[in-house]
């Protein structure tokens, strides 16, 4: 690996922590920057699953108090999101790279526009106290299938979810979202662990340097506009799409 390369995954690993405190989304650049230094697609998505979970966590013990507060219905969703990320990740790792790489483009295209769309998918204003429907128990399961097989957009997913089917505040659904999230960042790395997918020279290199984008991101996300971040980061799953479409 030339320093060329560790210096592209260091500031993939900076820069995704610092867009994730801000916008969401940093996915696409740690797998865009493992694609770049020859990382094949089922590892470089197993390795950003890897690289993610630390920020995951940070983010979820910040929510703590709300997490106390949300009651059995963390549980639920919790299990949901267990057996769905489980199902999703042995889907990945059961697949070849070529197949996976067909997939890849689609993936990608879907997730950006997801994330596009990211303004227009706020909660609405349903109680606080408003249970979560059963569709909306189906439409997270569903989501954590997802989450576990690729997971780029799967926190703008689960908060459109959360909002629609369950609605309340603001907070209370980010903090349901990133206890689920953490749940199936582990259980996609156990499976890709287990797997041997997971491409941990990278990993190690983008794991410190995300940690301290964490730091920056929250005084960035206070000084930076959120319409700037997304823009940019629209830009690079579509550039990322136009590159696997035309491979």
């Amino acid at each position: 690996m030339s320093i060329f390369d560790i210096v592209l995954l260091f500031s993939a690993g900076f820069l995704s922590s610092v867009v994730n405190a801000i916008a969401g989304g940093g996915t696409f650049l740690t797998f865009g920057a493992m694609t770049l230094v020859g990382v094949p697609p089922i590892m470089a998505n197993a390795t950003s699953s890897v690289t993610q979970f630390p920020g995951y966590v940070t983010s979820a013990l910040a929510y703590r108090r709300e997490i106390r507060e949300a009651g059995r219905e963390v549980w639920i969703l919790a299990g949901l999101s267990f057996a769905g990320s489980l199902a999703g990740a042995l889907i990945l790792v059961s697949m070849s790279n070529p197949s996976f790489r067909a997939l890849v483009p689609w993936l990608l295209l879907g997730a950006t526009l997801i994330f596009a769309a990211g303004p227009y998918l706020k909660p609405k204003a349903l109680p606080p106290e408003h249970p979560m429907s059963r569709p909306g128990l189906v439409a997270q399961f569903v989501t954590s299938i997802y989450g576990g097989f690729f997971g780029a957009g799967m926190g703008i997913m689960m908060l459109a979810v959360l909002g629609l089917t369950k609605g309340g505040d603001y907070h209370k659904l980010n903090a349901l979202k990133n206890v689920t999230a953490v749940v199936i960042a582990f259980v996609a790395i156990l499976v890709f662990s287990s797997g041997g997918v997971v491409a941990w020279l990278p990993a190690l290199i983008m794991i410190p340097a995300g940690a301290l984008g964490g730091h920056f991101g929250v005084w960035a996300a206070r000084r930076v506009s959120q319409t700037a971040i997304r823009a940019v980061v629209v830009a690079v799953g579509l550039t990322l799409s136009w590159y696997y479409f035309a491979g």
